[in-house]
């Protein structure tokens, strides 16, 4: 295992153009997308399920020039369950690849061409917030299963990969920060700043931190004879 600083030229101004969308609670979307789209027309969405339906409602006529699903993208259909969709090279190196880094360069644009139709991009923007998983455990009558079931998985890797990249990329966690996010891109030309992006990654940070924390409060607070095994089919 490698492990190293970046050493490559850090860029300040970056312009959205590749936006990777995974989002439970979609309130707010349609305000963002559009804000997105005035400062680039040509702006490109990837997304899936229901979050892609949703986009695709909001772009309408411009759907087919302004959004792609991951599964198009990615070349990789979708697993049962919706248990693997963003879990892929093409996604998470879109999100981690620094800038000018010519090795990371090949890999996005020669290495993963080869996995598919198309190569990688760079993604600018990554929008993403959780299945609620705590919101699920507060109801009466919830189970362990029913607990299990609404652990996020792909959206903790996309945002913390989204936040630990922050050199290349801005992480939304949560529908109230869109507004402002889109009035600084404004103020700033339809360029999305360094230091714009770093304050978003802390916040990303400290979401997915609790977010964690709250998962192995739940089931570390389960017995296991009681509060688990009646609950499953076992053989």
């Amino acid at each position: 295992m490698s492990i190293r600083e970046n050493v490559y030229q850090v860029v300040d101004l970056i312009k959205p153009s590749h936006i990777l969308v995974s989002v439970f609670d979609k309130s707010g979307l349609e305000d963002l997308v559009k804000g997105i789209l005035g400062v680039n027309r040509d702006a490109r969405f990837y997304s899936t399920g229901g979050t892609g339906k949703k986009i695709m409602e909001i772009l309408g006529p411009y759907a087919p020039g302004n959004y792609t699903s991951v599964e198009d993208f990615t070349g990789a259909p979708e697993m049962e369950g919706g248990l693997v969709k963003t879990l892929h090279p093409k996604i998470h190196a879109g999100l981690l690849a620094e800038r000018g880094n010519p090795a990371h360069e090949g890999y996005l644009f020669k290495t993963l061409a080869k996995m598919g139709d198309s190569p990688g991009v760079y993604f600018d923007i990554f929008v993403g917030n959780l299945y609620p998983f705590t919101s699920v455990v507060a109801k009466e009558g919830t189970t362990s299963e029913t607990a299990r079931v609404n652990i996020d998985i792909g959206g903790p890797a996309m945002t913390m990969a989204s936040a630990k990249n922050w050199h290349s990329i801005a992480a939304l966690t949560s529908p109230a920060q869109y507004q402002g996010f889109i009035s600084e891109l404004k103020a700033n030309g339809g360029m999305i700043g360094l230091e714009q992006r770093f304050k978003l990654a802390a916040e990303a940070m400290k979401s997915i931190g609790e977010y964690r924390t709250a998962i192995g409060n739940y089931f570390s607070s389960l017995d296991f004879q009681r509060d688990v095994k009646p609950y499953l089919s076992v053989k």
